[in-house]
């Protein structure tokens, strides 16, 4: 018998003998699994008939043209208007009917969003959904440490756990604010993470223009060379609601644009303070801002790769704060993914919003109606899909792994239905019969592992074996999971010339000026 004829039996021996222990190290092992970003197979929910639209529309041209909108201390934007053929008055900008639209007829309808990994490269457009995590806030929660001020080491660990979470296909942005690192350079610790410690895509920052153009450059080291042949970022611009466009945010988006870097154009509206109490009249205002600001981006560079958002939630009458997953910000939702489509735009919306202060059913009721209409409305680019909390000032540990595990049911809801012979099942019905059960039979065999989405943190065991396991809520299974996660974690390897540049770039932009905290 030969050498290896030999080998390969006794493989097989082996193979028969340990099976068992086999199949157990299989279901132990680490796995760090990255889905693809969602293609929709189904239908986007369409709220406003053909009436509606053009009604929205010819009020957000109007107020373009008669009430106009005001850019801030940027006389260079001023001047790109004026040139453009806008009415200049001081700082308010007056726009003529239909030229807001002419301008945007550049902006691509999709593009790629290049990773250090190619095989976490994003397509933002057409049916697409790309799912990214929470962004911006200030204070972070657990059930060990409680709410407190976020610091560099939550920020490592939320990008830890968007790396390590199936679902999410992008590492965000600001995924906390790291407060124990000065102001004027915090972004470049974070950028840094997100570079490090993943190998997703991620956002640039945008709080001032001069930490717009240290994002371009820090991705310049990563990717080896300039990126204006290929675009590596997606970073959100926000508009002062209402109608107001500020020099550090247009900054910002003037370094993206000339840069080929995607920008995200969103209003922040709570309807009742910041647009009209009406969804008609809260979608004419998020359109006429969204048409000015995406314009704007393309008198920057025609071409450059734009999304248009929508970020709209309503507000308690009675307290004045925010109120997140309602129906009003849901019809908001679908109705302007109807208005950026015909534009022919990338829609950004959506996210896991609420405004509980715990991740109890308050903040998983709100959660999965926002997004819920997100994947139904058509959302291409989705920001805050996981770990929001206290509407927008917490990121929560706990509730990041919950949402992240919810996720996976939007993939399996944007497959559609299974129309192939396999699912079908018809020779399964014929096996099984009258009166049988399908356990044992040969299609639920050769599917069943595959079959149903399961969850990674929901409990779903009989009575007697959760009360022996010690009754544990969801939150507390959650901090399980956010411990297993981060305890298994491993770091995507990096060129260590790459990482040696990034660090001594940081170094030298740190010791460039003082630290500012204000």
């Amino acid at each position: 018998m030969s050498e290896e004829a030999t080998s390969e039996n006794s493989g097989r021996r082996r193979a028969r003998g340990g099976g068992g222990a086999a199949r157990r190290a299989e279901r132990t092992a680490v796995k760090i699994e990255a889905a693809k970003y969602i293609e929709r197979n189904i239908p986007n929910f369409e709220i406003l008939n053909e009436e509606a639209l053009q009604i929205i529309e010819a009020n957000a041209e109007a107020i373009l043209e008669e009430i106009g909108v005001n850019f801030l201390d940027n006389p260079a934007a001023l001047e790109r208007w004026r040139e453009a053929g806008a009415d200049i008055d001081g700082e308010r900008v007056r726009i003529p009917k239909g030229l807001c639209r002419e301008l945007i007829k550049t902006a691509p309808g999709e593009y790629i969003q290049h990773a250090r990994n190619p095989d976490r490269n994003v397509r933002v457009g057409g049916n697409t959904m790309v799912l990214a995590p929470v962004y911006g806030p200030p204070f972070v929660r657990d059930m060990d440490g409680g709410r407190r001020y976020a610091t560099i080491a939550d920020f490592q660990n939320f990008v830890k756990l968007a790396y390590m979470s199936k679902w999410l296909h992008h590492s965000g942005g600001t995924v906390c604010e790291p407060t124990d690192i000065a102001v004027n350079k915090r972004h470049l610790d974070m950028l840094y993470a997100h570079m490090t410690l993943s190998d997703k895509p991620y956002m640039g920052s945008v709080t001032a223009p001069e930490r717009a153009q240290d994002s371009v450059a820090m991705s310049e080291i990563l990717f080896g060379g300039s990126v204006s042949n290929k675009t590596v970022m997606t970073s959100l611009i926000n508009i002062n609601s209402p109608m107001t466009f500020d020099d550090i945010m247009m900054g910002a988006m003037e370094v993206y644009a000339k840069n080929n870097q995607a920008c995200i154009v969103s209003p922040f509206i709570v309807g009742g303070a910041m647009a009209p109490v009406s969804v008609a009249g809260t979608l004419t205002q998020a359109l006429a801002e969204g048409l000015a600001g995406v314009a704007y981006n393309q008198l920057c560079n025609p071409g450059a790769p734009v999304i248009m958002g929508a970020f709209v939630t309503s507000i308690d009458m009675n307290s004045g704060a925010p109120t997140f997953g309602t129906p009003e910000a849901s019809k908001i939702l679908y109705g302007m993914g109807q208005l950026v489509r015909r534009l022919g735009l990338p829609y950004r919306s959506g996210g896991g919003l609420c405004a509980s202060k715990l991740p109890d059913a308050q903040a998983a009721y709100e959660t999965a109606n926002t997004l819920n209409a997100a994947l139904l409305g058509g959302v291409n680019f989705c920001l805050h899909a996981a770990g929001w909390l206290e509407g927008g000032l917490v990121s929560s540990y706990e509730k990041f792994v919950m949402d992240a595990d919810q996720l996976g049911i939007l993939h399996s809801i944007a497959e559609g239905v299974d129309m192939s012979e396999n699912g079908q099942a018809l020779g399964a019905i014929h096996e099984v019969g009258p009166g049988g059960h399908y356990l044992g039979c040969e299609h639920t065999q050769a599917n069943f592992k595959d079959a149903f989405w399961r969850t990674e943190v929901l409990d779903y065991k009989p009575y007697e074996t959760w009360a022996e396991d010690g009754e544990k809520d969801t939150m507390t299974l959650a901090n399980a999971r956010v411990k297993k996660l981060l305890g298994d974690y491993q770091q995507p390897a990096i060129d260590p010339a790459i990482d040696e540049a990034l660090l001594a770039y940081i170094a030298k932009r740190k010791e460039s000026e003082p630290d500012a905290f204000g």
